[in-house]
């Protein structure tokens, strides 16, 4: 076995890649050429997909005795070998006529698919072991020939006919076969044997390993991720043309769409398995594969719902073509990397015989292409319904995870500590050697010391910086999703909406509702499931009312029960930042936390100002072209003018995608950071839990509130003036006043910053109701604004003072709580509070959201004016000032003596100590 990477190995696996790349474009060919010969001879659904499967049988049944010669005579000459077999077979299918004779010359096609076993046996003895795994995902790659066939076979179909692409295909292999045996040469295990003379072991014992029944889950796993993406690559195309009414280039070119990212990212794949273990992908794979056939499985739907009244409203639910081929990237992006952690296993456990369990598992992954199609053409036959297929998919992939979850939870039970550490990736691998694996480099922080300087200068601040800039647009997104609908409501009365005015109202509240009381669950969360983990979920659960509020807005007819169902879920947005920001506390020393969560806090509210800046631009322009959806035309200055309000939702989903990637792969877990939810329940105890969540409710309350209300209070004030146009003027002007202003808590004290920051939101308020009442006369709106934009500033300043407050008067309590406690279990408790505290005032204040906006729209329904509510908020502004000086800032308060630290140093919790 090999120990190291040299030149010949790169050139070896370049060659194996490309060879395996024109196999595999020649064994889907059917993909394409099949649609055509279908329509030629009047083929059924069940006789279409038998013929596509045949080659998949024939390549899948080739792949065990393939992988069998290759250990025993070497893959240079079986490669070779079966190339020119699979390319006299792929010339003589031009020459057949009926369908019986296609079905012969099919399975003579399906030779090339063999070359998968043929090549894992080949490339894996030219590279050691703690390479073979993304050594044989660059291999895997080469399943992007089905996007050759899908892009090209169609040009070459319509221009001279399906015989001109066999006829092309063929020669391609043949050219292929001849640069493969004059750029490779025998691998190092054939050169030794011949050197020694050693003759080969008998076939049967190349099989003997094949009795272990463990070898067979493999072939499960193998089955969904290779299997359905075959059977997928090929069923794509008439799936599309049918249901969506495409011509065969354009099915072609997007079912390639798929076929790419679940061919190419089987090397990254290889990676992943290398460095962070097979389980934790193949987990991934199968979690995310399960929401994404669900997702698909849905058939279109016409729902008619019965009112009190008596009337009925009927809508439509369906996937539009953008949705679907979003969710096919995404599958087909997962079905990669799960084929290369399938195979990370078989050269490392199985180094001698590759071939033959390598085949095997490949042969069962391949015969799911074969089984697969057929199934498909019976179910559509049977159920008349397109998207049966799906629904089959999601059966097989939650029985596949089910079965490993439930195998591997059986072999954690007899182990711990230690002992469960060792446990191997999957159960099947226990009483096999111990495989030489790669130090994974990621994984939970074992020993953070943020408050030791020297290990915070080498180590700590270039971690925890990391982890912040990819928590920071994280957030960011969470808050657009939370706030979006502050900008959607605005405009669904143009689209066709007809909403009373605390109807709209309630749609602009609901979203703060529901987040805030996420937030009371997220901020426990972070020390129970870790903040790498954490943060990943919640980002992927921004698609879900991304894309919801993308198909809801483009029927005016869909119920208002379903807008309001979409709005609460925009809640998982705002739950999101108690968990962040718990997370991000734990990573800085105290005397950085208030700039760190500033920073963190200000710069992810930002995106309430990116949701009012960004969608009006996205709605007014095409983006996502005919992908996206058609407009709708309202009525302006100008005349009609087309309006895309879906892309408010659309705009933001490859973002989030992006986000959720970066965040897994970047960011760290922290072991110390782990706690219970019992351990963490102890917050409820504490007073200054509560009077923190009454002085951050006043000043982050407000910031998300008034964010949430402003548009539609501007617009029902001032209906002359286009509110969206300076809205995200406000949030913007918060957000950075937060992330701007984190050092003066730091260096001034927290509880002065907050004193001064609510004097400030007293008088915005007051400047708000003094304009309100002169909002006729000339220059009252710059009057409004500018009060609302000191409004929005001071709270802003408010919200980064009033978290650097938590853990300076966490610090100072432990002395109290815990004054048997050694320096260092104080820390780590303090930490703990602080970051459960974080997280919990941050839920309660962010009710701010619904109440805000809910109070205007009361107050407004039973007033005329918003007069009522303002002067509500005015009042509670007072008595966050005055509980703020008699408890922290006033001589004898908790802070006053850390806060007036002589020689104005920065302020740390340190101080208390």
């Amino acid at each position: 076995m090999k120990t190291t990477v040299n030149a010949k190995s790169v050139q070896i696996l370049g060659a194996s890649t490309a060879a395996f790349t024109v196999c595999f474009a020649v064994w889907t060919i059917f993909s394409i050429i099949g649609i055509r010969i279908r329509q030629e001879l009047g083929l059924t659904e069940t006789q279409f997909g038998l013929l596509v499967g045949t080659p998949i049988l024939t390549g899948s049944l080739l792949r065990v005795a393939l992988g069998i010669w290759t250990d025993r005579y070497g893959g240079r000459i079986v490669f070779t070998a079966n190339m020119l077999a699979a390319a006299a077979a792929t010339f003589l299918l031009s020459y057949a006529h009926t369908y019986p004779q296609m079905l012969v010359a099919a399975l003579g096609v399906g030779i090339a698919g063999g070359s998968f076993s043929v090549g894992v046996a080949y490339v894996s003895r030219w590279f050691p072991p703690q390479r073979q795994g993304t050594a044989l995902g660059i291999f895997g790659a080469g399943n992007v020939g089905a996007a050759v066939t899908k892009f090209l076979a169609p040009f070459v179909l319509v221009a001279f006919g399906w015989q001109a692409v066999a006829q092309v295909w063929a020669a391609a292999l043949v050219v292929m076969a001849v640069i493969f045996w004059l750029t490779t040469d025998d691998d190092p295990v054939i050169v030794e044997r011949r050197r020694s003379r050693i003759k080969p072991k008998s076939a049967w014992l190349e099989l003997e390993p094949l009795k272990n029944v463990q070898i067979w889950r493999f072939a499960l796993y193998y089955f969904f991720v290779f299997g359905a993406f075959v059977a997928l690559a090929l069923w794509l195309p008439q799936y599309l043309i049918n249901v969506y009414g495409l011509d065969i280039k354009t099915a072609g070119m997007i079912a390639a769409f798929f076929s790419v990212p679940a061919s190419l990212f089987r090397a990254y794949g290889g990676h992943l398995s290398d460095s962070f273990g097979a389980r934790r992908v193949l987990y991934w794979t199968f979690f995310v594969s399960v929401a994404a056939t669900f997702i698909l499985s849905y058939p279109p739907t016409d729902c008619i719902v019965h009112g009190a009244n008596g009337t009925t409203t009927s809508f439509h639910i369906e996937m539009g073509l953008f949705g679907f081929i979003v969710t096919i990237f995404v599958l087909g992006f997962f079905m990669a990397l799960g084929k290369a952690a399938v195979y990370k296993h078989i050269p490392v456990y199985y180094p001698n015989h590759v071939g033959s369990v390598g085949g095997l598992v490949g042969m069962i992954g391949g015969l799911g292409g074969f089984v697969l199609p057929i199934l498909f053409g019976l179910l559509l036959d049977l159920t008349g319904l397109w998207t049966s297929c799906f629904m089959a998919l999601f059966l097989l992939v939650s029985g596949a995870l089910l079965w490993m979850h439930m195998a591997i939870r059986q072999m954690e039970r007899g182990a711990v500590g230690e002992a469960l550490a060792k446990l191997p990736p999957f159960p099947e691998m226990q009483q096999m050697p111990e495989p030489v694996a790669k130090t994974r480099t990621g994984g939970p922080l074992t020993d953070w010391r943020p408050e030791d300087k020297t290990f915070w200068a080498e180590t700590g601040r270039r971690i925890a910086k990391r982890n912040l800039w990819l928590s920071i647009p994280a957030l960011l997104l969470s808050f657009a999703i939370w706030q979006v609908w502050s900008v959607v409501v605005a405009k669904l009365p143009l689209v066709g909406f007809t909403f009373t005015t605390d109807q709209l109202f309630w749609l602009a509240a609901l979203p703060g509702i529901s987040g805030a009381t996420l937030r009371i669950f997220y901020s426990f969360m972070v020390p129970i499931f870790g903040g790498r983990l954490w943060t990943t979920l919640t980002t992927w659960s921004l698609i879900i009312p991304a894309v919801g509020i993308g198909y809801a807005v483009q029927n005016p007819d869909t119920p208002y029960v379903v807008l309001l169902i979409l709005a609460l879920l925009c809640g998982f947005g705002g739950g999101n930042f108690a968990s962040s920001m718990a997370n991000i506390s734990f990573f800085f020393p105290r005397a950085e936390k208030g700039n760190a969560l500033a920073l963190n806090a200000g710069l992810g509210n930002l995106g309430v100002s990116v949701v009012q800046f960004v969608v009006p631009l996205a709605i007014t322009t095409g983006i996502f072209g005919w992908l996206g959806g058609d407009p709708a035309m309202v009525k302006g200055p100008a005349g009609d003018a087309p309006l895309w309000l879906q892309n408010a939702g659309f705009i933001f989903v490859p973002f989030i995608i992006v986000s959720a990637f970066a965040s897994w792969f970047g960011m760290n877990d922290i072991a110390s950071a782990k706690a219970s939810f019992a351990e963490q329940a102890v917050i409820f105890q504490r007073r200054h839990n509560w009077i923190m969540c009454w002085l951050y409710t006043g000043t982050f309350g407000s910031f998300i509130g008034y964010s949430a209300g402003f548009p539609l209070l501007t617009k029902m004030l001032f209906p002359d003036v286009n509110a969206l146009q300076f809205a995200f003027l406000g949030p913007l002007v918060g957000a950075l006043s937060r992330s701007g202003s984190g050092w003066l808590a730091d260096r001034y004290g927290g509880a002065r910053v907050t004193f001064w920051a609510f004097v400030l939101m007293i008088a915005g308020v007051a400047g708000v109701l003094w304009f309100i009442g002169i909002k006729d006369q000339p220059g009252a709106f710059l009057g409004f604004f500018a009060s609302f934009l000191l409004l929005f500033f001071a709270t802003g300043v408010g919200n980064a003072s009033t978290f650097q407050m938590i853990p300076v008067i966490m610090a100072k309590e432990m002395d109290r709580l815990l004054p048997e406690a050694n320096a260092e279990a104080r820390r780590q408790q303090a930490e703990k509070e602080s970051a459960a505290i974080t997280g919990f005032t941050s839920a309660i204040a962010a009710f701010g959201a619904f109440f805000i906006p809910k109070s205007y729209g009361t107050s407004i329904a039973l007033t005329g004016s918003p007069d009522a509510a303002l002067w509500a908020f005015l009042l509670f502004y007072v008595s966050c000032l005055a509980i703020t000086w008699a408890v922290y800032t006033r001589r004898g308060g908790l802070l006053h003596a850390i806060e007036r630290a002589r020689h104005g140093a920065p302020i740390h919790p340190a101080a208390a100590e």
